[in-house]
C-alpha cells in the first residue's frame, strides 16, 4: 500500500523522498554494522546507499535534460494572417500555463520528511519516559508458560515465581533502590526447586535487572527455621551478619559474593566458575513463628556496590505484603 502512494507522488516529489530516506537508512544501517561489526547489517546498508546513488544519477539527469530542452514558446501567426482588417476582433493571446516548480516541490518534500525524520529520531531523547515521575517496569514473563513442578501442588502455601515477578516488579522498585531515573532491563521468572532435595522442596525465583542494581528474590519451602539459618553462617563465607525482625518475623542480613559463570553458546567449554561481586541478602522467616522456610531478598552490581541495609529493608517491606497469601 505504502508502495503504491509513493508511486502516485510526482516525480519532482517521489525522487528526493526516496533519495533522502535511502541514505538516512543507508548511514544508519552501516554505522550499526560497524558498532556491531555485523557484516549482513553492512551489506544491506551499502544496498540501500547504492540504490540511492541510482536515484540520484536518475534526478540529474532529469534536471540536465530540463535545462536543455527548456518549453517552447508560442508559436508565431503567418505574416498574411497578421495583415487583417482593422475592424476584425482581436484574438486574445494564448496564455501559458504555469509550470510547477519542481525544486521547490523538491524541497519541499526534502523538508517535510526531515521533520517527521527528526521527530521519530529525537522522539524517545526528548519525551519524558516517565509517567507522573514513575518508571514504568518492565513485563513478567507469563505465569501459565510452563507446569510447576510437583513440589508446588504438594507444598501448602507455594507460589510461583511469576507471583513473585509479579509482586517485586513494581513501578516504586526503583525509587526504593534509590535510582528513580532508570527503569527495568529486564525481568525473570522461575519455578524451580531447592538443590540436593530431589525435586521435593518448592523454590520459586524471581529477578529484576536496572541499569545499576539486580534485584532477586527466592522463596525456599523446607524446615529450615532463621535461627538454624543463622547458625549455619557460622560455618559459611558470610560477613556482616545482622539479626533483626521484619514485619514481626525473624530475619537475617548477611554479605555473600555471588559466582559468575561464563556460557560459550558457540560450542566447547565455558570459562571456569569465578567469584562474582557482592551481594547483601534479607533472608525473612515465612510466618513469625518461623516454622521453617523463608524469603531471601538480594542486591547486588557489577560493580561491587550494593545500597544500604534500609533500602533492603525498604524493598522487602514492599514486596511481602504483595506476595499471594496461600492456605497453610
Amino acid at each position: 500500500m505504502l508502495g503504491f502512494l509513493v508511486r502516485l507522488l510526482p516525480f519532482w516529489v517521489r525522487e528526493p523522498l526516496l533519495i533522502l530516506v535511502g541514505s538516512v537508512f543507508g548511514v544508519r544501517i552501516l554505522y550499526l554494522a560497524v558498532v556491531e561489526k555485523d557484516w549482513a547489517l553492512a551489506g544491506i546498508g551499502a544496498v540501500f546507499l547504492v540504490a540511492t546513488a541510482v536515484r540520484v544519477h536518475v534526478v540529474v539527469r532529469a534536471l540536465r535534460a530540463r535545462r536543455n530542452n527548456p518549453a517552447p514558446t508560442q508559436p508565431q501567426p503567418p505574416a498574411a494572417a497578421q495583415q487583417r482588417p482593422a475592424s476584425a476582433v482581436p484574438v486574445a493571446p494564448a496564455v501559458r500555463e504555469k509550470e510547477p516548480n519542481a525544486w521547490g516541490q523538491a524541497f519541499a518534500a526534502v523538508g517535510v520528511f526531515a521533520v517527521l525524520g527528526a521527530a521519530v529520531w529525537l522522539g524517545p531523547k526528548l519525551l519524558p519516559s516517565e509517567a507522573h515521575g514513575t518508571p514504568h517496569a518492565v513485563s513478567c514473563p507469563g505465569g501459565q508458560e510452563t507446569e510447576p513442578p510437583s513440589a508446588y501442588r504438594k507444598t501448602s502455601g507455594a507460589v510461583t515465581g511469576a507471583e513473585l515477578c509479579k509482586a517485586l516488579n513494581t513501578p516504586d522498585l526503583a525509587r526504593l533502590l534509590g535510582t528513580p531515573a532508570e527503569t527495568a532491563t529486564g525481568a525473570s521468572a522461575s519455578n524451580g526447586t531447592a538443590p540436593l532435595t530431589d525435586g521435593k522442596v518448592a523454590q520459586p525465583e524471581t529477578q529484576v535487572e536496572f541499569d545499576t542494581y539486580t534485584v532477586n528474590v527466592t522463596v525456599t519451602y523446607n524446615d529450615l527455621s532463621i535461627a538454624q539459618y543463622v547458625k549455619l553462617m557460622e560455618y559459611g563465607n558470610e560477613i556482616d551478619v545482622r539479626k533483626l525482625k521484619v514485619l514481626g518475623r525473624p530475619a537475617v542480613l548477611s554479605s555473600d559474593h555471588t559466582m559468575r559463570i561464563e556460557i560459550n553458546l558457540g560450542g566447547g567449554s565455558g570459562g571456569p566458575v569465578e567469584q562474582g561481586p557482592l551481594a547483601r541478602t534479607l533472608a525473612v522467616a515465612l510466618d513469625a513463628k518461623d516454622g521453617g522456610g523463608y524469603y531471601e531478598i538480594t542486591v547486588w552490581s557489577t560493580s561491587g556496590a550494593f545500597p544500604d541495609d534500609e533500602v533492603l529493608l525498604d524493598i522487602t517491606e514492599k514486596v511481602l505484603p504483595a506476595i499471594p497469601e496461600r492456605a497453610v
